[in-house]
């Protein structure tokens, strides 16, 4: 989780770096690329210029801006993000065991969770006190026992790390995008817009992603029609196609987290390759409030470990 600042995010495991990465390169090796077609719905190939980043600098450390020209090569985004069912189809034909598996628990916001459940796990991180390390909660279990993605096949799944997403990718023959290559995405085709429609949140009172509305954290009044999670084709797709590119899960990119990203990497093709403790988030979430953690802006960025997982957090794939 990026820190210094308002956050609704769960914190990160904390992990070696070098042992985290040498344990992903083990598994890796295990999987084995798909053999079919993986059926996908794809935005038409984007590309070239567009100015990244912000000059409205809401949090500093996340190192949103200065704001620059950048210029990329051709690529194609995912429609939306990685669901439930397309995961699971992966699970069965490679056996993959997730992070959170292997963990044993994630992280799970306490709204979704029994109270009982809620009084008898008393661990808690002290910045973030309403997510509860759940024993058992994984994307098949997305709040923990004895819950079920049965009735939420799509949705977008949800406990996966950035590990778990790069072992989908190498399957399905896909990547993770840059940062930059999300953030063009995002924007679809507008330039220098707040979000992915334009500057207005709720242009004629019409709610274009799923975030939270009332009081964080204690009140969702689901203003937006969805008080958890949302199907991955909900609301209007942007400018590209996309749907629920902001709002919704958060969404790994291949770079390592820097907040000197914009100052650091080059123009045409950007990649934050060096490594640090963190991989970068793009998107903001279904828990992002305006008075807290306004991170559903196209410019807008965080991070977390590696290895971390929780019920918020997925991923939406691109092929070059």
């Amino acid at each position: 989780m990026t820190e210094g600042a308002l956050h609704c995010c769960a914190s990160g495991r904390t992990h070696n770096v070098a042992v985290a990465q040498a344990e992903t390169a083990v598994m890796l090796e295990r999987i084995e690329p798909s053999r079919t077609s993986i059926a996908r719905r794809w935005s038409r190939p984007i590309g070239g210029p567009f100015i990244m980043g912000s000059d409205d600098v809401r949090f500093p450390g996340d190192g949103e801006g200065p704001t620059r020209k950048v210029t990329l090569g051709e690529f194609s985004v995912a429609c939306h993000a990685v669901s439930n069912l397309q995961f699971g189809h992966f699970v069965r034909a490679t056996g993959y065991v997730t992070d959170a598996e292997r963990y044993g628990w994630s992280f799970v916001f306490e709204t979704f969770l029994p109270m009982a459940t809620r009084h008898a796990i008393g661990s808690r991180v002290a910045s973030t006190p309403w997510w509860v390390p759940v024993p058992h909660a994984y994307w098949a279990q997305p709040d923990g026992p004895p819950s079920t993605i049965l009735d939420r096949l799509d949705h977008p799944v949800v406990h996966v790390s950035w590990n778990d997403a790069l072992a989908y990718c190498k399957w399905s023959g896909t990547r993770l995008p840059t940062e930059a290559e999300w953030e063009m995405a995002a924007r679809g085709g507008l330039e220098r817009a707040i979000y992915p429609w334009g500057n207005e949140l709720v242009p004629g009172g019409e709610h274009r992603c799923n975030i939270w509305q009332g009081r964080f954290p204690d009140l969702n009044t689901a203003e937006d029609g969805y008080a958890g999670t949302a199907p991955v084709h909900a609301f209007k797709p942007n400018g590209y196609g996309l749907h629920n590119i902001i709002g919704n899960v958060w969404e790994w990119c291949a770079d390592y987290f820097s907040a000197g990203y914009h100052r650091t990497t080059t123009a045409d093709d950007p990649l934050q390759g060096e490594p640090s403790a963190n991989r970068s988030l793009r998107g903001g979430s279904f828990l992002c409030h305006e008075s807290y953690c306004n991170r559903y802006r196209v410019a807008a960025r965080s991070s977390n470990t590696h290895d971390s997982s929780s019920s918020n957090i997925g991923f939406r794939v691109v092929r070059s």
